[in-house]
Formats: C-alpha cells, structure tokens, sequence
C-alpha cells in the first residue's frame, strides 16, 4: 500500500498569491502580473539543494525583480559560515529528507533583536524557472529561499524595489555599514575628514578588508556613454589586487561582480583591452581566467570615475564582534537603549530650533580612551509588514508613479546625531547644548541609520539624537559598540503637564495655567538688573500644607515664532500671607 501523500506547509501569512507580489502595482513588475506562477523547488528542478559544494556555484544572480542591493548583501553571508548559520539556521529538513514539510526558517536583524521568519519554499516562476533572484546554479535555493524571507519582512516583493546595501547588510549581520562617496575620494585625493576625527578613506584601504567583509559599489547617474552600468544599480567588489606595471608603477585593479549576470562592461580592461599591456602577460593571463559570468576588471581612476558610492560592512570576528574600518580595533563593547521624538514633547528638531534641548538625551560614560561608534537607527514611519498579523495597503494600479529615486527614503526622516563632552553628570543642560559638541553628523541625512566615529577620552558624554524638522514624531534605536568599557543610559524627560482624559502622575496634582503679557512702560520691567523688575507681571502661587514634599513644576512660555523669541526667565520668592496678592 501506497503511503498517503505528506501535506506541505502553505503559509497563510504570505500566501502565493498577487498579495505576497505587489503592493501598489507601481513598479515594472506589474507587467507580468498574469504570468507569474509559484512553484516548489521541487517542481523546477529534479534535485534540488539549499546550498552548492562549489562557493561559485552559489553566487547570486538578479532577476526581474530590483533588488540588486538586497541580493549585494546577501553575498556578504558566503564569506563566513558564522553568518550564514546565524541567518540560515542549519539542521533544516530539506527536499531529499522524510521530514521535510515545505517549510523554511531564516533570522533577520530588525531594530535590535534577532526575529525567527517561517515561509513555504513556493517561489514566483515564470515558464517555469524562478523569475527574482537564483543562484549561478538554478538547483541551488538558499538565496530565492532568503529573498522570499526578507520580501515576507517587508511586506511584498515590490516592496524590494529600490533601497540600500548597509541597510539590508545590518539586518543581516546585526552590525554596522558604511557608504563612502566615490566622488568625495577623487576630488579631496583619498582624504576626508569630518568632526570627530580624520578619517582616511582609499581604494587601497579596501585591500585589508577585501576577505573579511562584504564591499559593494553602485552607479546612481551613469555618465554618457556608460549607460550599461545600469542606474540606480549595485555591485559587488568581488576582489582587488594591487600589480606591478611594466615601467614599475603600482597599478591596483578591482573586480565587479555584476548581479545582473553579464559582462557589461567594455573598459580598457575588459578581455583583448588596452589596459593589459601595462602588465605583465602571466598577470594578465591569472587575473582573466579568475573571471566568472558577470565579472570585469577595472582599474582605481576607472573605478572613481563610472561608479559614485561604496558600501562597507563592518568586519565581524568568529566571537560576534565588530571590527574598526580604520583601526582594526575589536568593538567588543556594546550598549544600545531605545528612543522616541514625541510630538510637542520630545521632538525639538535640529540645532537650529530652539526646541533642540527637549530632544531625547542620553549619558554615555566611557571608562577608558576608547575608538566609539555611536548610531541612530530608525524604526521605519510606515510598518510595512507584520507577518503575526499582516495589514497592508489596498492594491492598486499606479504604474505611471514609480521611479527608483521615489523609492530610496521613503520611509524615513533626516537624522542627525551630535556628542558633547560634560565635566559631571550634573549640568546645566541649557548651557551644554548652547556650546559645540565635540562630534556630530555633518548634516541630518534621510538615511535609516547614521552613525558617528570618534575618539574618546574617559568621562562623561552627552548624546542628542534629531530630527532636522520639528515635531516630527518617530522611533529609533541608539547604539554604541566600542573598543573600550561604557555604559549608556537615558535622561528621563519632564514629565509634561498632562492633556485632558490621559492618566495623571502618581499621586494628586493640580493644573493651573494663567496669561500675561508684557507691555512696553508698563509691564515689561526687564531683568532683575534694571529697577523696574519689579513692574513684571506676577501670579500668586500657594502650596497646600501637609506632611511631606511637594512636586511642583513650573513653565514659562512664549507665544511668537522662533525667528521672533526673546531670551525670559522667572524667579520665585518666598512671601508671606499678608504680602499684597497673599
């Protein structure tokens, strides 16, 4: 007798359906809408494998869909087991096993914790082959597998049209990512320096860390005649080699791996090109035949020139730890507390505002000379998926809207970060924020995480999270890793005088709030220097009698534009009951 067929996982939370495809039908995808089919690996090919024995085997390959920045960090996993095991648990049952019920599980980084996702390995065909991302061999499934993950994550596939790499390469290491402008480096020479240190960044600089971390470059407006780069398009630096030319000069050469799968580029260092005959012909012959489908050479000044940024992921050692790009020091002290801007509360925007005080604040204390990394990571204004219980927006058809640019950002505020040092805890907060920090972003970016380095002595440090705009409400995650002992901990805000209907403080409280205003010869007396302080307006304020303390907190506030505020205080005097107004 025949054994019953065994019953494969669907999963109702992304099901194979238009749903778990698009979003709002805005992007090219649209177009093959009625085509596309979903189908079992099992159903695309004989013998199925999650992962090759040969790494070239497993290098990802882009499909219809415009994720070259997704499928540029997941490249990242095939240089260390520790991350690929840490995202693609081992021990999974897979085709060939009697235990396997159509299931995979992956773990993706998400604002501060590691987060379990379980999809069906049904995947988005068309004339039965995977139309998004493959491997360079089709039987091999851990990249669409993770993709499928990550597109589950966001809500839809479409919702993978367009993003960055350091932003998909610290969801899936949990650590840190850096974009340098290429256009920086030709102009300033290899230097550029920004508060908080210098900071040397070169090509050759990617020489020490092309085996340990994953390095990614992308063109965003391809010059004329360039136009096979693609635009808006990743890459990956896949090898660099610094060579010896025939007059002696160094020469140091890079290989791009394009996602695309196609040589597409026909520099001077392309097979037959002019740029071989500066070299040596065994060199020419070595580094060629190293060159796999989708693969060119080019050389440091080509580099600057066709491509705009780099991506960096910082190295992670065997113990979990982050490395210095610049020092190779070992980040292994973490600390990380998470934040809001709460409209009319807390989110004081930038310096430039004078609400910049009442921003989240937070005590950093650094317990020895320390290199310190600290980073704003914001939790995106539109959730785009809940995969315990997913909402998404209604489909619709808006194919004329979509550009790659509209895409990138979309989700997030300019941020910025700044630092200052403090002699003790105990401050005139005021007074800091009114100095110069010792570090701060350069400007606030629309980026989803910025990040500052600096060297730092021991003591304490004040960090100020922003927004550029005010009472632009939000949620974010602070997190420093450092060479060095530090802890981290919030300043508790003031708590603000409390609406109508929301729950009072613990305790009985009173609100009172009174008008005044002051008027020129007669109620504007000036500060305490001038003999007319005391025309100011006053208010009487009693304290009821009883045991123990009273909490009282008081609030001066003006009504002008910001453009418009006077420098005002206060001062309270103790008086006695038969005083005038007692």
């Amino acid at each position: 007798m025949r054994a019953p067929a065994r019953e494969l996982f669907r999963d109702a939370d992304f099901p194979a359906s238009d749903s778990s495809l698009f979003s709002s039908f805005s992007t090219p995808l649209a177009q093959f809408r009625e085509d596309i089919t979903w189908r079992r690996p099992q159903e695309i090919c004989a013998t199925p494998r999650l992962f090759a024995d040969n790494p070239q085997e497993g290098q990802v390959k882009q499909g219809l869909l415009g994720d070259c920045w997704l499928l540029c960090a997941c490249a990242a996993l095939q240089k260390s087991r520790r991350l690929l095991d840490q995202v693609i648990p081992p021990g999974q049952p897979s085709w060939l096993d009697p235990t396997y019920r159509g299931s995979f599980t992956c773990r993706v980084w998400r604002f501060g914790r590691w987060v379990e996702v379980t999809i069906d390995d049904r995947l988005p065909c068309l004339a039965g082959r995977l139309c998004f991302s493959r491997c360079q061999r089709e039987d091999v499934f851990w990249l669409p597998l993770l993709e499928k993950v990550y597109a589950k994550v966001y809500g839809s596939y479409e919702h993978l049209w367009a993003g960055q790499v350091a932003d998909a390469l610290v969801d899936l290491t949990g650590g840190l990512a850096e974009r340098w402008s290429l256009k920086d480096l030709a102009r300033t020479g290899g230097r550029q320096d920004r508060p908080g240190g210098s900071e040397h960044r070169t090509c050759r600089q990617l020489l020490s860390l092309k085996d340990r971390c994953l390095i990614s470059c992308s063109v965003l407006s391809p010059r004329a005649g360039a136009r096979e780069l693609g635009e808006f398009h990743a890459f990956i630096v896949s090898d660099l080699r610094e060579l010896r030319g025939r007059t002696g000069q160094a020469i140091l050469l890079l290989r791009i791996q394009n996602p695309w799968g196609r040589r597409c580029w026909q520099g001077p260092w392309r097979e037959g090109g002019e740029g071989w005959s500066r070299v040596d012909p065994a060199d020419e012959a070595a580094l060629l035949s190293q060159l796999q489908e989708g693969e060119f050479w080019v050389e440091e000044e080509e580099f600057l020139q066709e491509f705009d940024e780099v991506t960096v992921g910082f190295p992670i050692t065997e113990a979990g730890h982050l490395q210095s790009l610049y020092s190779e020091k070992e980040l292994c002290h973490t600390q990380e507390l998470p934040g809001a801007w709460v409209k009319g509360q807390s989110a004081g925007g930038c310096r430039n505002n004078s609400g910049f005080p009442s921003n989240p604040k937070f005590w950093l204390r650094v317990s020895e000379p320390s290199e310190v990394y600290v980073t704003v990571l914001q939790r995106p204004r539109v959730r785009t998926a809940n995969w315990a219980g997913r909402a998404r927006a209604p489909l619709r058809d808006n194919r004329a809207s979509w550009t790659p640019a509209s895409l990138l950002g979309k989700d997030y505020q300019a941020v910025g970060l700044h630092i200052w040092k403090v002699e003790k805890r105990r401050v005139s907060l005021p007074r800091v924020l009114s100095t110069p920090p010792v570090a701060g972003t350069v400007c606030h970016a629309y980026d989803r995480e910025v990040h500052l380095r600096c060297e730092l002595g021991p003591g304490y440090y004040l960090a100020v999270p922003s927004t550029f705009l005010k009472d632009v409400p939000g949620q974010f995650l602070l997190r420093v890793f450092s060479s060095g002992r530090v802890s981290l901990s919030a300043i508790k805000p003031a708590t603000a005088s409390p609406a109508s209907g929301e729950a009072l403080p613990a305790g009985e409280w009173e609100t009172v709030q009174l008008r005044g205003s002051w008027r020129i010869g007669q109620t504007a007396g000036g500060s305490r220097n001038f003999a007319s302080y005391p025309t100011n307006p006053c208010f009487p304020l009693s304290v009821p009698e009883g045991a123990g303390p009273r909490c009282i907190r008081i609030t001066l506030r003006q009504h002008c534009r910001d453009s418009e505020c006077h420098p005002i205080g206060f001062h309270v005097f103790q008086a006695s009951p038969s005083c005038p107004g007692g």
